[in-house]
């Protein structure tokens, strides 16, 4: 309620809004709350400041972004950059998108019943389900493993993974954990042998006790590692390397609202640096005739196309493969659907995979695909 004061309604002043906020938090079970929710609100403040402050120096703007309340919920640099790189009418959609509840969408097979579930076919894939209607966390096949929750957008990279090389024998998933794309890896790959690689032990050990790993890992086919993925001494043995990396999370603010307010253009550089680390770290362990997929949630160039230009103009011997390539092989096994190829040209642009949340239903995410320059 405080934030909503603070950005859309302006009887009450800022120094009220906050005040209120934080003794109607002491009068809760959760006192201890109170001053996170100063710093917030007071951060909230800072920025709603700098929104109006620049709507005013810019004749036209203001009320463009004041009749667009869900723009206005976002950062002011954030909409620029959206709208400079991928137009008005989608930077717009975005917002919207980020501003309702975040969808729930499942992986399972299409004649899976969730019992007391009701679902629809998912926009892109034939193994994803959107849920309409229901508590599908509580669903059977949920709490045994047959099905799992992930967005579709996430779902769509662990098929490019797979798709990339449909033979692969050893795969290498650094920045594993959750395991959502690794489940899908094991799914498709029946035949390979997945090392895991994460920096959190604690998540690695709560991926581990995830229902879909415990037969893999009896099998040995599934390997956990806590590690520093940027500082791994790797050899070119790996046939597939799956490089998700850390970001920003951009594409993903429609489930996690708290982006807006902890993320600066600042946190761009930073991430730049380790993202390119560690995908010159995958390069190494790439073995002749091997691919790496490169992927992120973040809507950012300097996340995306930029650490990949940089490191391969760095790092001879490979190249990107248009995605679009992959695609279609995936649409003529069947994993994507034919309607779901169709839609995905709008998520291609040049050789990368790009979703944008709005524009497509579902969390926004960057793939490129990457060869050997020895293959075909």
């Amino acid at each position: 309620m405080g934030a909503y004061q603070l950005l859309h309604l302006d009887r009450v002043p800022a120094h009220a809004v906050i005040h209120d906020s934080v003794e109607l938090v002491k009068q809760g079970r959760e006192r201890g709350a109170a001053g996170m929710v100063n710093a917030v609100l007071r951060k909230l403040q800072r920025s709603a400041l700098s929104v109006r402050r620049s709507e005013t120096d810019r004749p036209g703007q203001g009320a463009s972004r004041a009749a667009e309340p869900a723009v206005s919920a976002h950062p002011d640099w954030m909409v620029q950059r959206w709208v400079q790189r991928y137009g008005a009418d989608a930077a717009q959609a975005t917002c919207r998108w980020d501003q309702e509840p975040a969808g729930t969408a499942v992986r399972a097979q299409p004649d899976l019943d969730f019992a007391g579930v009701e679902t629809e076919p998912g926009y892109f894939l034939t193994m994803a389900r959107r849920v309409v209607r229901g508590d599908v966390g509580r669903a059977a096949a949920v709490r045994e493993g047959r099905a799992w929750i992930q967005d579709e957008g996430s779902q769509l990279v662990g098929e490019i993974a797979a798709g990339a090389v449909p033979d692969a024998r050893r795969v290498l998933d650094l920045c594993a954990a959750p395991g959502g794309k690794t489940a899908i890896l094991a799914e498709r790959l029946s035949g390979a042998e997945i090392s895991a690689v994460d920096v959190s032990r604690a998540r690695l050990d709560q991926m581990g006790k995830r229902a879909e790993f415990h037969r893999l890992r009896a099998e040995g086919r599934l390997r956990l590692e806590a590690a520093d993925v940027a500082k791994l001494v790797l050899q070119p043995e790996w046939d597939l390397i799956l490089c998700d990396v850390p970001c920003t999370g951009t594409g993903t603010m429609a489930r996690n609202p708290e982006i807006r307010l902890r993320v600066c253009k600042a946190d761009l550089p930073r991430q730049h640096q380790r993202q390119a680390a560690i995908l010159r770290t995958g390069l190494r362990g790439l073995k002749p005739g091997g691919r790496l997929i490169y992927s992120t949630c973040s809507l950012e160039p300097e996340e995306n196309e930029q650490v990949v230009a940089e490191v391969l103009a760095a790092t001879p011997g490979f190249r990107v493969v248009p995605v679009g390539e992959t695609l279609d092989r995936l649409a003529e096994t069947g994993v994507v659907t034919a309607e779901g190829r169709e839609r995905l040209r709008s998520a291609t642009e040049a050789s990368f995979l790009r979703t944008l949340p709005g524009v497509h239903p579902c969390d926004g995410f960057f793939a490129a695909v990457i060869a050997t320059a020895s293959r075909d």
